[in-house]
């Protein structure tokens, strides 16, 4: 079959379809289905071999062509992992709503937290012409980095560039730990606890970080006993971290920790189911703090007390964030404010924001 696909003339020293196709050794529509995510008509290997190339010469559709194509997409991808956590669907329902009152429309990516997904929607959704991405707990992975050395219009949230700089939206995470660590001292926890993921995020690692500096400072050499938890989501690691901890109790004698912190309110639900399997009673005998004071905890959890993140003011600092990149400035690290929330069986008062 001739190959009839023409792409409009590129400016001088960018690279072609036909220049990919050239390289490749395939025909420029093979390049050309592959760019735009048709990845199912040719072989593994070629479309590894135009993906790699189209990554490494920095191709980018022409804009003449994008605009005989109907101009901007007014598209913004958003790639998030694990959406079933109630964090993550909070950031993308507030998100969604900002980006639709700015007049755009919003394409939600899971990458279930895995590099090569994240770069797989990555060069999707650019072969649809999104005109901006917001990547929600971002890893590091070889077309992110790509991405960001073609300057492409990139909003970090929950966890900054894994290669540093570009604009963020989240919280002071190491200021969350601390006034988990507050709240605990202040409810007269002596023998505390911290439970965590096997693997830790940056995000999970500076909030641990901050509650045991806090400890420190505050109750010099007290002894913080921490564990931590593998499984696919927080449910599993917060159920998993608290099983060890059970062991190492029954092991030592000394009882269970009179206080936890748990990172995510998901470890801090898995810590409860294994706390009530050992008979030890959330909060009488066990106080937990969660870290996020999802919208479930006021009808499922009013054990818990949890940092409140304002995820439904993420929608608005990212849009904004978005817009300022795509003019060509960053207003770079955007922190919003946080709050405790206490909970006492089933009572809650909200702190004042810290």
């Amino acid at each position: 079959m001739n190959d009839r696909h023409r792409e409009p003339a590129q400016a001088s020293g960018q690279t072609s379809l036909a220049d990919i196709a050239a390289e490749a050794g395939v025909s420029v529509s093979t390049v050309s289905r592959i760019a735009n995510g048709d990845l199912g008509r040719a072989s593994a290997a070629t479309v590894a071999k135009v993906q790699r190339l189209i990554t490494e010469r920095g191709y980018r559709p022409n804009p003449v062509g994008r605009s005989l194509r109907g101009g901007d997409s007014r598209l913004v991808a958003m790639l998030a992992p694990n959406l079933d956590n109630p964090a993550m669907a909070a950031i993308a329902a507030s998100t969604e709503a900002a980006l639709r009152a700015a007049g755009y429309v919003m394409i939600l990516c899971d990458t279930h937290d895995r590099p090569d997904l994240q770069d797989e929607y990555l060069r999707a959704m650019r072969s649809r012409f999104a005109e901006g991405f917001i990547v929600v707990s971002a890893v590091a992975s070889p077309e992110l980095e790509a991405s960001l050395g073609r300057r492409e219009p990139i909003v970090f949230v929950n966890r900054r560039n894994p290669y540093g700089g570009g604009p963020f939206i989240g919280i002071d995470n190491r200021q969350a730990g601390a006034d988990a660590a507050d709240h605990l001292l202040a409810c007269g926890v002596g023998a505390p606890a911290v439970i965590h993921p096997a693997e830790l995020s940056s995000t999970i690692r500076e909030r641990v970080e901050g509650f045991l500096d806090r400890l420190e400072e505050r109750r010099p050499g007290l002894t913080v006993r921490r564990y931590d938890g593998a499984g696919a989501n927080h449910l599993d690691c917060g159920y998993a971290a608290a099983r060890r901890m059970a062991v190492d109790c029954e092991g030592s004698g000394g009882g269970w920790p009179d206080g936890v912190l748990c990172p995510s309110d998901l470890m801090a639900y898995g810590l409860f189911r294994a706390a009530g399997e050992q008979g030890v009673r959330i909060p009488d005998d066990c106080r937990p703090v969660g870290i996020d004071d999802n919208d479930l905890n006021d009808w499922i959890a009013p054990w818990l007390s949890s940092v409140k993140i304002p995820y439904q003011r993420f929608g608005d600092a990212i849009v904004a964030s978005l817009r300022d990149l795509r003019a060509g400035s960053s207003v770079g690290e955007v922190l919003l404010p946080h709050r405790l929330v206490r909970r006492q069986s089933g009572s809650a008062d909200a702190g004042d924001p810290a």
